[in-house]
């Protein structure tokens, strides 16, 4: 699965929970700045939290890290497959189709975007200005909402009376002043990204809704009557709106907001429960990262259960890292690989001074890649591989586990079968490796090394 899909999946996971938590801990308190904060917190840490992964501090921890690595190829990795005939992919087919539908919607929701912002800028430039209770203001020259964007104000006097008129001119000053543009905006451009998900378009109706409470408290904390301001907001109801990316007086929801003004203030204390926020995005790192931990675990445990029902077969993991950032283990079932383990042994326990100069790493920061990534890969496995007769007329199938290693200059050599199921399919995985082109090389310390890579390939009949 693309690592884009695999990230894209994660984010809208995200903000479901973040909006299902926001409903359960949050939705009916008045703590309207901690709720703003919360909110573009879910925002920033939807997109964020999948690039924090385990998986990299499990790699740092060496010499554990490259043990692992080899079970994981050995055992769970889903390897490269090559069928014996070629076949039409419903998959990819798929794949491809729900791109297009994506990439259409986001293309729709930009144009959408951007006309509403046009329309703003047209209205900047093409009303008359002048102060209103000190404020520069754009009058409108039809009955509209009065509403605000970033710095600009938009105002129909004539439909309001005196106090009507310093009622909106504090709510929309709120607006302004606090920046409640960016936002909305923010808002917006998620619900660009991920508007296939209807719990982004939830959450960003709450982003609205929190803003307009913002500026509501602020008007009734400046000591405007709260029932006339009520039947203000009522009268404006009718109104329709030019933009949705907007901060307008008269948003809808009337009921929610004139409800949150009649409710008794949160008590002081309810500030606590923010802090579940915190074991909130922990537990998202833990199931984001589930997937290389679960890998890790079964690999572990399936070697494990392998050593005590004595099973060895011929599993024999080598390691040419120096003894002293890293450790082998070596199994045999006879007395020929035990020799052979033996002498792998004593060339890693050799004296450093004796040991080869240059260093072959298992595990890197940045790992070896082939040019374009593991999808390319796939596609000249695919194309250059040729399931051998023999072992087609033989019905033999399985997984042949390749190492090789990737030098500073990103070239293939040292090409082996770690494990193999038939001489013939062993050769031609060997061979189809030989072909690859030049790596990206591996990077330590922000310098190309040498790295022994692990590769599975999988040969099923169909």
């Amino acid at each position: 699965m693309a690592p884009e899909f695999i990230y894209f999946i994660k984010i809208n996971t995200a903000l479901i929970v973040f909006y299902a938590f926001y409903r359960l801990f949050f939705y009916k308190d008045t703590f309207f700045n901690l709720r703003r904060f919360i909110l573009l917190g879910f925002f920033a840490l939807g997109f964020l939290y999948p690039f924090l992964n385990l998986q990299d501090w499990i790699r740092q921890q060496e010499p554990m890290a490259e043990v692992i690595l080899i079970y994981s190829a050995l055992i769970s990795e889903p390897g490269i497959e090559s069928a014996a005939a070629d076949v039409f992919s419903w998959k990819e087919t798929g794949m491809a189709l729900s791109k297009g539908i994506y990439f259409l919607g986001v293309f729709f929701f930009i144009a959408r975007f951007v006309v509403q912002f046009a329309s703003i800028v047209w209205l900047k430039y093409h009303t008359k200005q002048m102060d209103v209770k000190g404020v520069r203001v754009n009058i409108l020259t039809k009955p509209s909402g009065p509403f605000s964007f970033f710095r600009w104000i938009f105002l129909h006097p004539e439909s309001h009376s005196i106090e009507e008129v310093d009622e909106i001119m504090t709510h929309e000053l709120t607006h302004v002043r606090q920046w409640h543009s960016v936002d909305v905006i923010l808002g917006e451009l998620i619900c660009i990204i991920c508007w296939l998900n209807p719990f982004v378009w939830l959450l960003k109706r709450e982003v609205r809704h929190n803003l307009e409470y913002l500026a509501d408290n602020t008007v009734l904390q400046s000591g405007y009557d709260c029932k006339k301001y009520q039947y203000h907001l009522l009268g404006l109801a009718h109104h329709q709106s030019i933009s949705n990316i907007y901060n307008s007086f008269n948003v809808l929801h009337l009921k929610n907001r004139i409800s949150m003004m009649n409710k008794k203030r949160s008590k002081g204390i309810g500030r606590t429960k923010y802090l579940l926020f915190i074991p909130l995005v922990a537990l998202l790192m833990l199931v984001s990262n589930v997937e290389s931990v679960a890998r890790i675990t079964v690999s572990l445990a399936e070697n494990s259960a392998r050593l005590h029902e004595g099973n060895m077969e011929d599993l024999i993991v080598t390691s040419y890292q120096n003894i002293s950032s890293s450790f082998s283990t070596f199994f045999s079932p006879d007395r020929k690989k035990e020799e052979e383990n033996q002498a792998a042994v004593s060339l890693i326990l050799r004296p450093e001074h004796e040991m080869e100069t240059e260093k072959i790493f298992t595990v890197v920061e940045e790992m070896p890649m082939f040019p374009g990534g593991d999808s390319e890969m796939l596609k000249f496995v695919s194309r250059s591989i040729r399931y051998p007769v023999e072992a087609q007329e033989r019905g033999v199938q399985g997984r042949v586990v390749v190492t090789f290693t990737v030098n500073r200059n990103g070239q293939i050599s040292d090409t082996q079968v770690l494990r193999g199921i038939h001489p013939s399919l062993d050769e031609e995985a060997i061979r189809v490796v030989q072909l690859m082109p030049a790596w990206k090389p591996g990077r330590q310390e922000g310098k190309s090394v040498t790295v022994r890579y692990t590769l599975p390939v999988v040969f099923r009949l169909q």
